[in-house]
């Protein structure tokens, strides 16, 4: 069984609206819907759980019913930081999942995931154990020392930008949570799911990621970029719709 888990326990304190940004409505539907739809009609998705801010899950139901999202399974609180988010996710799924059931960790505001990555990250963790959503890096990094210097370079070419989805077999992900919560590692406010698993000593394999999809609302520009971008989409394929007739 292949399990979409769509993170969307965070209250979006940085753009400063009056609601969680997951839950903005741009042309009448809230983004976490387009969000549910790549993964409701996506072959190899047999489930979907969402981690949701506690106070909208009944929401979360009623779009379920609303857009016809038949795959959404589970719906369960999130925590006071991504990792607990996260957590949550997994330890809610422990009485349905099998050890070798795969789970794709998305974001409710990354909706321009496409079937591409999603195939590609369910492919990369059948073949290696996980995959991690990952692109080249289009810039030279250095480390920073006390807040105005460096003497770390890090070209480039050896580099990749890490982005969601991240995939995993469950029993891997119940095993790196329970250890991380028992042991206190990889438990802080600035920890994901990446860096426990480096954490606890396993490798990264990438998969396929794009451009479109490093959209993740975090202000009201990112709000201003997709709302475009489905215009743009709308446009086309009423242009394309057109000419076939």
């Amino acid at each position: 069984m292949n399990i979409a888990v769509i993170l969307a326990g965070g209250v979006g304190k940085r753009m400063g609206a009056d609601i969680p940004k997951q839950f903005i409505k741009i042309n009448s539907k809230a983004v976490i819907v387009y969000t549910l739809e790549k993964f409701q009609q996506h072959p190899e998705i047999d489930a979907i759980e969402v981690v949701s801010v506690e106070s909208y899950i009944d929401e979360v139901w009623s779009y379920s019913q609303e857009y016809n999202i038949t795959k959404l399974k589970w719906v369960v609180a999130g925590g006071t930081t991504f990792q607990e988010s996260a957590r949550n996710g997994v330890f809610n799924l422990e009485k349905s999942c099998c050890k070798d059931d795969i789970i794709m960790f998305h974001m409710s505001v990354s909706p321009l995931i496409d079937n591409e990555i999603i195939s590609d990250s369910i492919s990369i963790c059948k073949k290696y154990g996980n995959a991690i959503a990952a692109s080249p890096s289009i810039f030279n990094i250095c480390r920073i020392k006390e807040g105005y210097y460096s003497d770390e370079y890090f070209s480039k070419k050896d580099l990749v930008t890490l982005n969601l989805p991240w995939t995993l077999k469950y029993g891997k992900a119940l095993w790196a949570y329970k250890k991380a919560y028992k042991e206190n590692i990889g438990t802080g406010s600035d920890a994901y799911l990446v860096s426990l698993l480096i954490d606890l000593g396993e490798k990264l394999y990438f998969s396929r990621d794009s451009q479109k999809n490093k959209l993740k609302l975090t202000t009201f520009d990112d709000v201003d970029l997709l709302e475009g971008y489905l215009m743009l989409t709308r446009k086309r394929m009423k242009k394309n719709s057109e000419e076939e007739r």
